[in-house]
C-alpha cells in the first residue's frame, strides 16, 4: 500500500473542524448518544482504530489525522466522550468506569460493523488513560482490542506530583463547581508548536475553555489509576511521548514505562520523539508520528520509520544509548491480525 500523498500528510497542519466526518452517534449500553466522527477507506478496510479524544477536547481531535488512517486503508473512528464536545452533559466528569464501559462498548459496535478485521485502540492524554485501563479491563479474551496505542498518556497520579500541586487539588476539591481558566496560570505551558491549530481550539467553541474543580479532581483520580494498573498492561502496545511536553511531566511517564510487566515487554514498544510536545498527532512534526503508528499497526515488530524507538526506554530514564543514524522503514504491507498474548 502506497503512503499516502504529500498533500494528504500536509492536512495535518489543518486543524479546522470536518463536520462531513460526523455519521449516526455510537449510543452507549445506557441510552447515552456519543457523537462520533469516522475517516473510511474507499477501498478494502485493512484495520479498525477507535481513537480517544483528550482532555477538555473532543472527537475533531483526529481530523487532521483521519483521512491520512483512511488513505492508508485504515479507518478511524472517534467518538466525544461523555462530559466532553457534543456529548451529554459537557464540562461533568462521568466517572472513569463509565468511560471504560464507553469504550468496550464502541469496540464491540465496530467489530460488529467490521467483521473479521482487527481493531485498535488509539488515546490521546487522557483517552489513551482511558485506553489503558479499558485494555486491562478486556484483558486478553474476545473483547480486548488488537493493539494499544497511547500518546502522551496521562498517567500523573497524585503520588507523582509535589506537595504544592497535591495542595491545589485538594483545596479545588473544597469548592467542586468552581470553575477553572488556564489564564490563571501564571506559568505559560504550551501543548503544541503547532500555533495556527492551538488558536482554532482557542476558538472552536466544543473545547471546554474552564473546567469544574470536581471534574480536574475526576481527571486527576483517572490518571493515579492509570499508573497504578500498569503492571497490569500487558497488551500489545505502542507508547508515544514528547520530549518537550508541558503538560504530563516526563517522570511520571517515565514511571508508568518503568512499571509496565516486563513479561509484555517483547509486545510494547516505546519511542520519545525529541521535538515533540503534547499534542504529538497535532505538532509540526505530526506526520512523522503519524507514519510510526501506520507502520506499527502494519508491522508491530518492526522498527518504526522515524527511529524514534531506538533506545527509547533508556532514553527516558535518563540513560544514554547510541541511536542509529537511521532505522529501517517498517513498511505498511505486512498481515494484520490478532497478536498472539
Amino acid at each position: 500500500m502506497p503512503a499516502a500523498d504529500h498533500e494528504t500528510r500536509a492536512a495535518l497542519h489543518v486543524p479546522a473542524p470536518q463536520d462531513a466526518a460526523l455519521g449516526t452517534p455510537f449510543v452507549a449500553a445506557d441510552g447515552a448518544r456519543l457523537p462520533m466522527r469516522r475517516w473510511l477507506p474507499e477501498g478494502k478496510t485493512r484495520a479498525v482504530v477507535l481513537a480517544l479524544h483528550g482532555f477538555n477536547d473532543y472527537s475533531n481531535a483526529f481530523a487532521a489525522a483521519g483521512p491520512v488512517f483512511a488513505a492508508e486503508g485504515f479507518a478511524l473512528y472517534a467518538y466525544d466522550q461523555r462530559g466532553f464536545g457534543a456529548a451529554p452533559a459537557p464540562g461533568r466528569w462521568a466517572g472513569s468506569r463509565a468511560m471504560i464501559d464507553d469504550a468496550l462498548g464502541a469496540m464491540q459496535w465496530l467489530r460488529e460493523r467490521h467483521p473479521g478485521v482487527p481493531v485498535y485502540l488509539m488515546g490521546e492524554s487522557m483517552g489513551a488513560a482511558v485506553a489503558e485501563l479499558t485494555a486491562n479491563r478486556a484483558g486478553h479474551g474476545p473483547a480486548a482490542p488488537d493493539g494499544v496505542v497511547l500518546l502522551a498518556p496521562a498517567v500523573w497520579g497524585r503520588d507523582t506530583m509535589n506537595v504544592f500541586e497535591r495542595a491545589g487539588l485538594w483545596l479545588a476539591d473544597l469548592m467542586p463547581s468552581i470553575r477553572w481558566s488556564p489564564s490563571l496560570i501564571p506559568v505559560k505551558i504550551r501543548a503544541s508548536d503547532n500555533i495556527a491549530m492551538l488558536r482554532v481550539l482557542g476558538a472552536d467553541p466544543l473545547v471546554i475553555k474552564e473546567t469544574r474543580s470536581d471534574t480536574l479532581n475526576g481527571l486527576v483520580d483517572l490518571m493515579g489509576q492509570a499508573l497504578a494498573e500498569a503492571p497490569r498492561f500487558s497488551a500489545r502496545a505502542l507508547i508515544l511521548y514528547g520530549e518537550q511536553d508541558q503538560i504530563v511531566p516526563r517522570h511520571a511517564v517515565e514511571r508508568f514505562v518503568a512499571e509496565l510487566p516486563p513479561g509484555a515487554g517483547p509486545r510494547q514498544r516505546v519511542a520519545l520523539y525529541p521535538e515533540g510536545y503534547h499534542l504529538l498527532l497535532r505538532d509540526l512534526d505530526g506526520a512523522r508520528v503519524v507514519d510510526d503508528v501506520l507502520a506499527w499497526i502494519g508491522a508491530p515488530d518492526a522498527p518504526l520509520p522515524s527511529g524514534d524507538d531506538a533506545g527509547a526506554r533508556e532514553r527516558l530514564a535518563g540513560r544514554t544509548v547510541p541511536i542509529p543514524a537511521s532505522a529501517p522503514a517498517a513498511g505498511l504491507a505486512a498481515p494484520l491480525g490478532r497478536s498472539p498474548s
